[in-house]
This record gives C-alpha cells, sequence and structure tokens, in this order.
C-alpha cells in the first residue's frame, strides 16, 4: 500500500506544480514563490484540509482519508474526470485490480481469434502493459509490422516513441504519443506496485527524451476513442479512430483495439479496394495462435 501511496502523492505534486493562483483564485499571499505551481498550504486551505495533513499525503505518509476529503483535493486541483478517477483509485475508493504478479497469459479461445479475424479493419488484442497479443491479418499490414521484432515490436507504446516507420508516417504522431504515454502512466497507477512499470519507463526514458518528458509530466488519461492518422506506404493517407473494448471474455487484462476508418477521409474505400487486391480477409485463426505470449520486459 506503501508504493500506491508514494504514487499518490506524487500525483497530486504534479498537478500541484501544473496549477497557477489565478487558476483557483488565490491571490500572493504567501509570499514570493521560488518554485512553480501551487504551494501546499494552498490546496490544503482550497479543500479545508490541514497543511501537515496535506504535506504527509504527498509525502505518501500513511494517513487516513475520507472520499469525501479525496473529492474536494480534486476540486482544488482542478482534476480532469480522467485524472480524478486516478486519484481515487490510488486512494482506494474504486476498482483497483491486484496486478502485483507477474501477467497472467490465459489461453486463447480459438472463437475470440475468428471474431477478430472476421473483422474487416485492423483489431488487437492488448494487455495492461500495452503489449500485442494477437490481431488478425489486417493489423500488420495496415498499421506497422510489428512481427519484425517479435519481443519490444509488440508493445505498442515502445514502438510509438521508437519505431522510425511510426515516427515517420504516423501524421498525428505527438497527438498520439502523448495518449499512449497517459495510458501506460494510468495502468502504473492500478498495478499495485507492479516493478515491470518502472523497469520499462526507466528503459524507454533513457533511449526517447519525447517519452521521458511526457511521463514525467504525470498525465493519465483512460482509454477512449482515439484518432490514428498514418500515411501508408502503397494506400497513401489513412484515418483511424481506435475503438476499444475492455473486459474481453471477463478478463480485465484483455483489451480489443478496432481501427475503424474515419467517415468521410477516404479510407474506408482505399481498404475494401484493397482487401479485393490482397485476399486480406479469413486467414485461418491457427495461424495465429503460436503468437499469444507474454513479452517477459525485466529491464
Amino acid at each position: 500500500m506503501m508504493q500506491t501511496r508514494n504514487l499518490l502523492g506524487e500525483f497530486l505534486k504534479s498537478r500541484r506544480e501544473k496549477l497557477q493562483p489565478a487558476d483557483v483564485g488565490v491571490s500572493g499571499g504567501y509570499g514570493r514563490r521560488r518554485t512553480p505551481g501551487l504551494r501546499r498550504e494552498e490546496v490544503a486551505e482550497i479543500a479545508n484540509v490541514s497543511t501537515t495533513w496535506y504535506t504527509w499525503l504527498e509525502q505518501g505518509r500513511d494517513v487516513a482519508a475520507s472520499r469525501e476529503v479525496m473529492e474536494n483535493i480534486a476540486r482544488a486541483l482542478l482534476l480532469s474526470p480522467d485524472e480524478k478517477l486516478h486519484v481515487m483509485r490510488l486512494a482506494g475508493f474504486g476498482d483497483l485490480p491486484d496486478w502485483s504478479a507477474p501477467a497472467a497469459v490465459p489461453p486463447l479461445e480459438p472463437g475470440l481469434q475468428k471474431i477478430i479475424d472476421q473483422l474487416r479493419y485492423p483489431a488487437i488484442l492488448v494487455n495492461r502493459r500495452t503489449e500485442i497479443m494477437a490481431w488478425n491479418r489486417q493489423a500488420p499490414r495496415l498499421l506497422y509490422d510489428f512481427l519484425e521484432d517479435p519481443v519490444m515490436g509488440r508493445n505498442m507504446v515502445w514502438s510509438i516513441f521508437m519505431n522510425p516507420y511510426l515516427r515517420e508516417r504516423v501524421l498525428n504522431w505527438e497527438e498520439f504519443a502523448a495518449y499512449s504515454a497517459a495510458i501506460l502512466r494510468a495502468y502504473h497507477g492500478q498495478s499495485k506496485g507492479d516493478p515491470w512499470y518502472e523497469a520499462f519507463a526507466q528503459k524507454l526514458s533513457e533511449v526517447s527524451p519525447e517519452f521521458r518528458a511526457l511521463w514525467d509530466s504525470y498525465d493519465v488519461r483512460e482509454k477512449q476513442v482515439q484518432p490514428f492518422v498514418l500515411n501508408h506506404p502503397d494506400l497513401g493517407p489513412l484515418s483511424f479512430e481506435i475503438n476499444t473494448f475492455a473486459h474481453i471474455n471477463g478478463n480485465e487484462d484483455l483489451h480489443c483495439c478496432v481501427y475503424s476508418p474515419l467517415a468521410g477521409t477516404g479510407t474506408e474505400e482505399k481498404l475494401d479496394l484493397d482487401a479485393q487486391k490482397n485476399a486480406v480477409a479469413g486467414r485461418p485463426a491457427a495461424a495465429f495462435l503460436s503468437r499469444y505470449e507474454s513479452i517477459n520486459f525485466r529491464g
């Protein structure tokens, strides 16, 4: 629980430092500011708690916090709905799965693979570590060839920052990179101290300044419809929206992401012509079963 409290304190501090007194209607009554953002005493005053208690909360000490108090703090820090959900989970008010153990790899039901094989559009199954666990044939052909690197190539966050093809071809790269890092940060907060996240973030931070800056911003996001625009080498610009279906067959670790063509962009027409030309649909499910294995990243 202590590590979860440290995550809570670190996140609250990051949000506090992003606010200015004018954002919350505070006049400069605490002397000259040497650090950015609100002071702890200002947050405490707005949230109607003592400065000492709030300081201890940020420091990760074992202090009792009611739901009402945490909601007051969320309001004081002007948290977004996703940020508030993140804070409430870390504070113990909400579903926080026990992800302290290494990711288990349940057997993939052939029927589930058959379903994604029959989809017209790129579809992948992703776990809580943003690893691609299963896919249909359209996914590596139309998105990027994650099978070239069977280990780190299947990690979506690693690839968006480190794969040169994606850096060059994703037309909304900055937006999608920020979204990806924020999703991983939210998963980290739900992980109950799974050391994989810190090891992964440290390794990626060492080789990607862009990821390091985004990770250190502590921004969090929940899964939502997300644009993905790719300049495909054969088909030209393709505009997708990613729709995510959670808790597949009761497995809270597994999500299905479907890349649906964005209406009015000509993407669907391009995909239809490409499917006819290359006979994409209908590849047997058995061809993919051997790929359903977790990436054992150890830093």
